[in-house]
């Protein structure tokens, strides 16, 4: 078949999946990246199950194994800094505790996708970005941001939660599937603080009324990884963006709720690395409409109440990956040549949805309709957060797998493909 000229949007988890994938078997494969450069910040991500699988199908075990985060499992602590209890990492096996065992930092994540899409040909650019598209049925017209145009046989948004590509897929007046959850808020930023003698690479997670929390996580000696949020109205009216402003706000919502929270609002209200993500759901009746598609967060965002966010980018990519594959064939990588045609795109595009939206389905399954959780209705006042405190120390005492109980991981009835027509050389 003739090499496919693709179009990814978004240099992030799925995008350069996808791109590793696609470069691999010979297509011609561009990724457009909006930041001036690999954007290799943000915290601590985790694999779980058929993440970790896809993972190794793609030959990258060693390089991950050699940026793992070490961290050792996760205690919780009451306003006093008292160990209520705890959860240690998953040694490996069917279900990952709340630490996995396959814990990396993001930008640590992202720079091994990238170099390995780079090893098979895929062309990076960066600090631009997709103005505009247009599907004339026999490839894409696309506009971008520097003045240039270009025409794609496909276009790939991969560019996040409020992806701009989807927005322009479904068109301007359709719902684009984002679905808020109910003032569900939390910010993240990067404290330095050096390891005290004695202490571990242990993720401390703190819970007080009503309904907001703090939690630590170190990946390095040298500084704390920072999750602070929970559920109010203080960011209802803070555009999105406005650090000052959403700082202000988690400043206020946070303010008595004890432990170590002043010395944590007070280091988040320094110049740092602060931003602010504001929970929701993507949920689409189609992840594609002619040859635009979506994958990771701009198609599906589980939230990160799932524990699934990395995990289904990297297993969707795959699947879109292997689709295309599959119906389209292997391309002649560095070739220029005739759009393959689009029944071939759209019988690709039909089948990956097909097949990863029972996965998503039941990833999201109750996310929305609950959108706190068990967690969140019992941190309404000081006697729930007792109760959580009970439940969780019978939970470490007995040694149950919380990441099996709270997280999605378990996905019933569906099985990883294995495509062959990734794995040939």
């Amino acid at each position: 078949m003739p090499t496919l000229r693709v179009l990814i949007s978004g240099g992030g988890i799925a995008g350069n999946t996808l791109a590793f994938w696609l470069s691999k078997i010979g297509h011609d494969i561009t990724v457009v990246e909006r930041f001036p450069s690999l954007r290799d910040s943000g915290l601590q991500l985790d694999l779980r199950g058929t993440g970790i699988e896809v993972m190794k199908r793609m030959g990258l075990e060693k390089a991950f194994k050699e940026k793992m985060a070490p961290e050792q499992g996760v205690q919780l602590v009451d306003k006093r800094g008292r160990q209520r209890a705890y959860f240690p990492a998953t040694p490996g096996g069917d279900v990952q505790n709340f630490t996995s065992e396959v814990e990396i930092m993001r930008g640590s994540m992202c720079r091994i996708l990238s170099d390995a899409a780079a090893k098979h040909g895929t062309k990076f650019v960066f600090g631009n970005s997709i103005k505009n598209l247009v599907d004339d049925g026999s490839s894409v017209k696309v506009d971008f941001a520097d003045g240039r145009t270009d025409a794609f046989d496909l276009v790939i948004g991969a560019d996040g939660l409020m992806s701009r590509t989807r927005k322009m897929m479904v068109g301007p007046d359709a719902d684009d599937g984002l679905r808020p959850l109910d003032g569900l808020v939390a910010g993240y930023f990067t404290m330095p603080q050096p390891m005290e003698k004695g202490e571990e690479f242990c993720a401390t997670v703190f819970v007080a009324p009503v309904s907001k929390g703090i939690m630590i996580r170190r990946s390095d000696p040298t500084f704390r990884q920072i999750y602070i949020g929970g559920r109010t109205n203080l960011l209802k009216d803070v555009p999105r963006g406005d650090v000052k402003a959403e700082k202000a706000a988690l400043t206020k919502m946070m303010q008595g709720s004890g432990w170590e929270t002043d010395k944590i609002v007070a280091s988040m209200n320094t110049d740092n690395d602060f931003y602010l993500e504001r929970m929701a759901l993507v949920k689409l009746d189609r992840w594609y409409r002619g040859r635009v598609a979506l994958v990771g967060d701009a198609a599906w965002c589980p939230t990160a109440n799932t524990g699934m966010g990395t995990t289904s980018g990297m297993v969707g990519a795959y699947i879109l990956a292997g689709e295309i594959a599959r119906h389209c064939g292997r391309g002649t990588a560095g070739k220029a040549g005739d759009s393959v045609f689009g029944g071939d795109i759209a019988a690709a595009l039909a089948a990956y949805d097909k097949k990863f939206r029972p996965f998503m389905d039941q990833v999201q399954k109750g996310i929305e309709e609950n959108s706190g959780g068990f967690v969140y209705s019992f941190m309404t006042s000081t006697f729930g957060i007792w109760l959580i405190y009970i439940v969780a120390g019978l939970i470490s005492y007995f040694k149950i797998n919380v990441g099996a109980m709270f997280l999605k991981e378990q996905v019933k009835d569906w099985d990883l493909p294995d495509y062959e027509e990734l794995s040939k050389v």
